[in-house]
């Protein structure tokens, strides 16, 4: 099969719909917003009072820090992004991370003049002790996370 070349909106897209994917099989409800307002999902958690929302940011696969350095996963996002979780997308493992969007911001290791901010973390493990790996970041997994929202309460959907 010959290789396909994924643009920004398509790459966008397929985290949108594996986010969506994830939240179904975990018995969370939620739709994609067509417009561009910095929002993407809606989820709706039972047990709490509102929906809230998702930006969500992917990348196909991760990348060497710097061009050469080890490898990482990174995703840029606004600072004064108006959803209330950030989820990261990795394609390469279908995996997914979801961040409270303040604690994104603080575990953000860049903060840049254009209102931008960036929050990697490396896949190779041997990185130096000051910097975040994939393994610190399990409790951000989107299953752990939609674990405590849920409160272990078991979701069955129609």
């Amino acid at each position: 099969m010959t290789p396909i070349k994924l643009g920004t909106r398509a790459i966008g897209a397929a985290g949108e719909l594996l986010v969506q994917y994830q939240l179904l099989k975990l018995g969370i409800d939620s739709a994609r917003l067509t417009t561009d307002s910095g929002i993407d999902l809606v989820m709706y958690v039972p047990g709490h009072q509102s929906a809230a929302t998702i930006q969500v940011k992917a990348n196909v696969a991760p990348k060497p820090a710097g061009g050469k350095g080890k490898l990482l996963v990174s995703w840029g996002f606004p600072d004064d992004s108006p959803a209330q979780w950030l989820a990261c997308v990795d394609m390469s493992t279908d995996s997914v991370w979801l961040f409270a969007i303040e604690t994104a911001r603080n575990l953000a290791q860049q903060k840049h003049a254009s209102g931008t901010r960036a929050l990697y973390f490396y896949t190779d493990e041997s990185v130096g002790p000051k910097a975040l790996r994939v393994s610190d970041m399990t409790g951000h997994r989107l299953e752990a996370v939609i674990g405590q929202l849920l409160d272990g309460r078991p979701r069955e959907l129609p």
